[in-house]
């Protein structure tokens, strides 16, 4: 039985990378629908969010075999045991930490570089820590042939990114099972951070952290998620 299965999906495999590439409008008119249907339809109401999510080729940023399934509301895989996440969890994501055109950013978890695409083609300075080299890389040129202005650099996204600190927003696309007090002291005061914060699968909610203008900080939930585990030093074991 196992047999019979492993076959079939290696042929279904096959057959989607034989099949002819959707044709630029039939994307366009894709993402159209995902825009009006699975965010501006629910309670995305920003208008730079809205208009970022609808310019990004989010065909772009997963594996060919799945560019048929790029605008459904769903993650997908990319790789490395990492995915990307559904559109409506990156226009919230997005939308919560309220950004302005020239705001600088740190993105934790460049994963394939759609948040980042997103952040960038809001008009925010995006800065972005990928602890996968191989994902970073793939990135990174993902990012530079689509002409999104994103600096990504390898390492531990717990610890930030000092160099380029203080950031006037933060988010986290790994769920974490504590907020970070590197990304803490990042973040500018009067700044914005959004994190999915939890103990395991099933049992995360994704947090909105502001620190006030004298440095003060404070968080709610907004509501529950999943995400792939952030990993680094500062996060404690199971």
């Amino acid at each position: 039985m196992l047999k019979r299965v492993l076959v079939g999906c290696v042929a279904l495999l096959a057959l989607a990378l034989a099949l002819p590439a959707p044709a630029a409008e039939d994307y366009a008119a894709a993402r159209q629908l995902m825009v009006a249907r699975q965010l501006a339809a629910r309670d995305i109401s920003d208008p730079r969010v809205l208009a970022a999510m609808d310019q990004v080729p989010r065909h772009e940023f997963v594996p060919p075999a799945l560019r048929g399934q790029a605008y459904r509301d769903h993650p997908l895989p990319i790789g490395q045991g990492q995915t990307i996440s559904q559109p409506y969890i990156v226009a919230f994501m997005s939308q919560a930490v309220k950004l302005k055109p020239g705001d600088k950013v740190l993105e934790i978890g460049t994963g394939s570089g759609y948040q980042a695409a997103v952040l960038a083609a809001m008009g925010a300075k995006v800065y972005s820590v990928e602890i996968i080299p191989e994902l970073a890389a793939q990135a990174e040129a993902r990012l530079k042939r689509l002409g999104y202005a994103v600096q990504i650099r390898v390492g531990d996204g717990n610890q930030g990114w000092p160099q380029e600190a203080p950031f006037e927003a933060i988010l986290v696309t790994a769920a974490a099972r504590r907020i970070p007090p590197k990304l803490l002291e990042q973040l500018k005061p009067g700044g914005r951070m959004i994190i999915p914060v939890g103990s395991g699968p099933w049992s995360e909610e994704l947090v909105l952290v502001k620190k006030g203008p004298g440095g003060k900080v404070t968080s709610h939930s907004l509501m529950a998620v999943r995400f792939v585990p952030l990993v680094g030093g500062d996060q404690p074991k199971p």
